[in-house]
This record gives structure tokens, C-alpha cells and sequence, in this order.
């Protein structure tokens, strides 16, 4: 997502002209991608010409908030011609059964926790996708220890340099995507309301049960700028029957690919796709 006042990803802040010549020295440093990864990621289908590639924590963030390790990267394939329709899914889905309780832990509190209004926005979250009574439903946990989703705290070098949130996609046994890694500041840097951070992480909660951004074929639609197609990225985007022909920011969906901060609940389209896969 991106669009928080003049244009803030959620996967970074083009501009760190705030730190000093050493941090950006290190800063630099550290956020190399070679180039045969470079090469790889574009190969998948990934845009990598209007949004680089950054190194972080055990990986690399894409196209603003999809997080890849060169194990997943192994294991996409190439991209598929798919048409311009409005909700997708990955490949892989969550394996619901009968019904399942995907458990979610977050620190609360401490230097690597998160303030009670970001777990008050994780809560919100967790309200949200659990009214719509599908067949998953999220609960949070006190303990790290076998919980389906572990919400981490970024870096604080990811801070620094704008990152928001990241998360992968299902894996092929049927799990959820295991970790989001969300920023401890939406709230005391960015002034976010509580529903605000909810969207956010309501989104990247998204990915981990196999949602493609709304306006993945068009990420100008919510991000401004030139047309950009993020393309099917080794792990598939397939139209969610139902839902209409392409994608509008007036609507709202709480899985385009840009924000502004605001509150963006699950409109019309958005629950009829929840609905359908799950």
C-alpha cells in the first residue's frame, strides 16, 4: 500500500535526506540487491523498474509490501497473460476444512512490542475478517510458541527508511503465510487512527491468506503515477467469480495496493471475495 499524506508506501519513503552521511552510508550499504536477484525477481513477473527491490530482515521486500526469500523465489514460477478483472487470489489458499482458527501473536509493549494502539488496530483487524463468518477465523494469542501468524516488529533500520508492513503468501501445504512484519510508528510517527492501522494490517493479513492487491494490474490506480502491472509473480492472479471488471479507488477495497491511512473496512466486492474463497 502506499499513500499516507504526500505519497507513503507501504513498503518505503523514497527519501532519507534526514539521516546523517554515516547512517546513509550504511543505510546504503545495507539496502544492495544484486543484480542476478534483481534479475530473478523481474523474471517472476515482479515490476521492478518503477519500485526497487530492498533488503531486509532474511529477505527482500517487492513491489511495496510482498516479502521474498531466495527459498520462495527458488520455487515461483514464471508469469502467465491473465485479464484485468477486479479481486485475485495466489495459487495457494489456506486450507480451511471444515473450519479453521488461524492463531496471531504480537508483543505487546517493550523496545520490539507494539504500543496498545497498534494491538488495539490488530484486534480491529482480527474483528473484521471474524464478522464476515467465513470458514477461517483469527484469534490472538499470548505465546509465540505455535501461533499461525507472528506479527514482528521491523527493524529499526526499516523504520527509519518508511517501510510500513510486509507478508508472503500461503504456502502449498495449505498454511498461511507465517509472519507479517509490521511498524511499530503508524501510530506515533504517521498519527494513524486505530481503524487506520486495522486496514493495514487487515491487508497485509490479506497476503498471508492469498490475496493479490485489487489493482495489481494497475497500481496507479491507488499509488498515482504511471500504469503498472505487478503481473501473476510466479504465484498466481486469478479473478475471484463475482467480483466486477476492474478496479476503482472511489471503492475502497482494503487490498489496493496504496493508502492514504485512512479507514477502508471490507466494502461490497471485498466481501463477496472473502466469501468465495473462504
Amino acid at each position: 500500500m502506499r499513500r499516507i499524506n504526500n505519497i507513503l508506501s507501504l513498503a518505503l519513503i523514497a527519501s532519507i535526506t534526514l539521516f546523517s552521511c554515516s547512517e546513509q552510508e550504511q543505510i546504503t550499504e545495507d539496502l544492495t540487491v544484486s543484480d542476478e536477484v534483481i534479475a530473478q525477481i523481474a523474471n517472476l513477473g515482479f515490476n521492478v523498474d518503477d519500485f526497487a527491490v530492498l533488503a531486509t530482515d532474511g529477505g527482500y521486500l517487492v513491489e511495496g509490501d510482498i516479502f521474498l526469500t531466495d527459498k520462495t523465489i527458488a520455487e515461483m514460477s514464471g508469469p502467465n497473460v491473465i485479464s484485468t478483472v477486479e479481486q485475485y487470489s495466489t495459487n495457494n489458499l489456506v486450507n480451511a476444512g471444515g473450519g479453521r482458527v488461524i492463531t496471531m501473536y504480537a508483543a505487546e509493549g517493550g523496545r520490539k512490542g507494539y504500543s496498545a494502539g497498534m494491538i488495539a488496530g490488530l484486534d480491529m483487524a482480527i474483528a473484521r475478517y471474524n464478522a464476515e463468518n467465513l470458514n477461517i477465523t483469527f484469534q490472538r494469542v499470548t505465546s509465540s510458541s505455535g501461533a499461525d501468524i507472528v506479527m514482528k516488529r521491523l527493524s529499526k533500520r526499516d523504520e527509519r527508511r518508511g517501510v510500513l508492513g510486509s507478508a508472503g503468501f500461503p504456502t502449498s501445504s495449505g498454511d498461511p503465510y507465517g509472519e507479517i512484519k509490521m511498524s511499530g510508528i503508524l501510530e506515533s510517527s504517521y498519527g494513524l487512527s486505530t481503524a487506520g492501522i486495522a486496514t493495514i494490517i487487515a491487508h497485509e493479513m490479506g497476503h498471508c491468506i492469498g490475496f493479490r492487491h485489487t489493482d495489481y494490474f494497475d497500481r496507479s490506480i491507488s499509488c498515482g503515477g504511471g500504469t503498472s502491472n505487478e503481473g501473476t509473480a510466479g504465484v498466481g492472479a486469478n479473478h475471484i467469480p463475482g467480483t466486477p471488471t476492474g478496479a476503482s479507488l472511489s471503492a475502497k477495497s482494503w487490498m489496493l495496493a496504496c493508502t492514504d491511512g485512512g479507514d477502508r473496512p471490507f466494502n461490497n466486492d471485498d466481501q463477496t471475495a472473502l466469501d468465495y474463497l473462504y
